[in-house]
């Protein structure tokens, strides 16, 4: 493995190469995050947030704090298309017994919560209506819903990170997430360079962006993997994906326009705001030498006058608790700020008759017509005997297959 840097510093010179990014290097005596998992402190059992429902008078018996440890903490690892993100991610989380979170597609969209794939009803639908993700993205990158499919996917990266958010506060369990909604804009950056999306809808973006972003708490730590734009393009040929390996979009100007906003922009302004390491990944790396960067770094030296970790710094029981109830009750009012029409983003406008017939063929889809739990004809029995609706109704399926 090559140089590892680590960033602290406000400013961070980049070079156009990207072979390295250059800041002040912070060595950190103290380990605040530990992979001897058997030292850790016992606490509560976890909270089960998915079936039980928290106020913040149920905060009186069930201390937020009580479940927090070294390693309660919020780790994003980013990097370039074909980079080893996921194996990288999965194996910090193994090691620090943390709960480790995919990266966030629109199967979490189009998947309902009986596994019924609602992409298998486009047939019956006008064509602005039907399903369109990043696999039809990368074979048509100039058409009309390229738009819609990256606001969808900016919706689920932050219900994602809504979850996540809502995990780690009710079960003091840190995560590892694979990319995060912090960093999704380098795809509506890289869209909008190469004309696949219009200025109304880029401008449309950022202010969903905007208004949700403020409600969520910044990582802990992010981790980038650096790989030169020549080493990407070659290992999308090796993992011979079909409609990436021959994608009119992953241009080497579409990743220099990603690479230039992770760097120039995500980790500068992330960086102010929580621990940054940064390594080469050309070729794979030594794992234990990550492992080991990561329990130098001490989480606890920051005061309230400095602004990294500050999302994090709270002294009341009640302040944790209230932000435990906004993660793990309130997700749908977050989401929500993302439910506006469109009136002016052509692209995302849909003609009134063939909406009406899109939330029909929706509402008939198996598992469609009522909530989970309430469809008979799913084999969901006793609905005689339920009286309130699902408890965090909105977590998509793939997530509640991996908690």
């Amino acid at each position: 493995m090559n140089t590892l840097v680590r960033i602290t510093c406000s400013s961070v010179p980049l070079q156009n190469s990207a072979k390295t990014l250059l800041g002040k290097i912070n060595i950190q005596a103290v380990r605040t995050i530990t992979s001897k998992l058997d030292d850790l402190p016992p606490k509560p059992k976890p909270w089960d947030y998915h079936n039980k429902k928290f106020n913040i008078m149920k905060h009186m018996f069930d201390k937020t704090t009580a479940r927090f440890d070294e390693n309660t903490k919020v780790i994003v690892v980013e990097g370039p298309i074909a980079a080893g993100k996921s194996k990288f991610a999965q194996e910090i989380a193994k090691s620090f017994g943390m709960q480790y979170y995919p990266e966030a597609n629109l199967d979490m969209r189009y998947i309902n919560e009986y596994g019924f794939d609602l992409r298998q009803l486009d047939s019956q639908l006008a064509p602005d209506c039907r399903s369109f993700d990043v696999m039809d993205f990368l074979k048509n990158p100039k058409h009309k819903l390229v738009a819609r499919m990256q606001i969808e996917q900016y919706m689920i990266r932050l219900s994602q990170y809504i979850d996540a958010l809502a995990h780690v506060f009710s079960t003091g369990q840190g995560v590892v997430l694979d990319r995060c909604v912090y960093s999704d804009f380098i795809f509506i950056e890289a869209m909008f360079s190469q004309k696949f999306i219009s200025r109304p809808a880029y401008k449309k973006y950022y202010e969903f962006r905007e208004s949700t972003l403020q409600e969520l708490l910044k990582p802990h730590l992010i981790i980038y993997l650096d790989v030169p734009i020549l080493t990407v393009m070659e290992n999308i040929k090796k993992r011979n994906i079909s409609y990436e390996k021959a994608s009119p979009a992953l241009t080497p100007m579409y990743l220099e326009v990603m690479e230039r906003n992770y760097k120039q922009n995500y980790l500068k302004d992330m960086a102010e705001h929580a621990e940054l390491l940064v390594y080469d990944w050309t070729v794979e790396g030594d794992m234990e030498v990550v492992l080991e960067d990561i329990e130098a770094i001490d989480f606890q030296r920051y005061d309230y006058q400095d602004p990294q970790l500050k999302d994090w710094m709270y002294d009341a029981e009640e302040d944790w608790a209230v932000l435990r109830y906004k993660y793990a009750e309130r997700k749908e009012r977050i989401m929500n700020f993302c439910n506006v029409p469109c009136f002016d983003v052509p692209e995302l406008m849909v003609d009134a008759i063939e909406a009406d017939d899109y939330y029909r063929i929706m509402r008939e889809a198996p598992g469609q017509k009522y909530e989970k739990g309430y469809n008979a004809e799913m084999g969901d029995g006793g609905n005689l005997f339920k009286w309130a609706v699902p408890h965090r109704s909105t977590l998509p399926l793939r997530e509640r297959r991996k908690l």
